[in-house]
């Protein structure tokens, strides 16, 4: 692996980790495009170099997320175990640390009992592109059946749940519906934003909950892989993954920044359709 190819991989996944247009699809398919057939190969090896490298990657997106967040955390953290110590969950950060506690759990355990053969059966463009094209299904879907206020009090703020009155079960299912991106082309924010807005949060309440699930499993992820860097899989890209990270990791900053301004008052359509050009496009190219 070049430099220049970490550099580029790195900023890529700093941007689409976030951005609801799968990571691990366009890790798959710029490899694809680009003639990169070392790393497209690497990618769905049983013991793979690439995949060693996007462990860094991920370390550093994750990073990026705890930092912009880090207030949030450190109130979710408190909560967490002040709610252990009384038995009791009275606070909004106390309700919250115990929403991601159980999103965060089902995805975890099928992760870790599926993710790699997942990895290596779709992790090929042509399955990339094909799941490229049903998340920007589900985005525009998700848009079109979203639950929104009767019109009669759709002006008053009491309409839209916030993250914290969401319920136990409703909290679940959108953790649950990350376990999607486990299937390269399937973006793990996408498919909890859309989940989100289906159990009746607005969009930027959709997109803070969503980065709010993903930080702990994308952190985990990359802590348990992190180890393969140390052995024969880190080899000669140990430079590189340390590159690339610096790139994701100012990548995924930016992103994460961007998108919470922007949910503030806009839509995935524009993801659904990029999502769809993009995925029926590398269709025909990889068909």
């Amino acid at each position: 692996m070049s430099y220049f190819q970490a550099i580029v991989i790195g900023l890529i996944q700093g941007v689409t980790e976030l951005f609801p247009v799968s990571s691990l699809g366009h890790s798959v398919l710029l490899a694809g495009w680009l003639g990169w057939d070392s790393l497209l190969h690497g990618q769905a090896a049983d013991e793979s170099f690439y995949l060693a490298f996007l462990v860094g990657l991920h370390v550093a997106t994750a990073i990026a997320l705890l930092v912009f967040f880090w207030r949030d955390w450190v109130a979710i953290i408190r909560g967490f175990f002040t709610s252990l110590r009384t038995r009791r969950i009275e606070t909004a950060h106390q309700r919250m640390a115990w929403l991601l506690v159980l999103g965060t759990i089902p995805v975890a355990v099928v992760g870790l009992v599926f993710e790699h053969s997942l990895r290596t059966l779709f992790a090929k463009p042509l399955a990339a592109a094909i799941f490229l094209t049903i998340n920007g299904l589900i985005l525009l879907l998700g848009e079109r059946l979203r639950r929104r206020p009767a019109p009669a009090t759709a002006a008053r703020d009491t309409t839209t749940p916030h993250i914290e009155t969401l319920s136990y079960g409703d909290g679940a299912i959108v953790g649950t519906s990350q376990i999607g991106a486990l299937f390269a082309g399937i973006s793990r924010s996408g498919i909890t934003m859309t989940t989100g807005l289906l159990r009746g949060l607005d969009h930027d309440e959709a997109a803070r909950f969503s980065f709010l699930l993903a930080t702990p499993i994308i952190f985990a992820a990359g802590v348990y892989k992190l180890p393969d860097l140390a052995g024969p899989l880190g080899n000669g890209i140990r430079g590189q993954v340390v590159v690339g990270s610096l790139c994701a990791g100012v990548a995924a900053y930016l992103s994460v920044r961007f998108l919470t301004r922007y949910f503030h008052n806009r839509t995935l359509y524009p993801f659904a359709v990029y999502c769809l050009v993009a995925g029926v496009i590398s269709i025909i190219h990889f068909a």
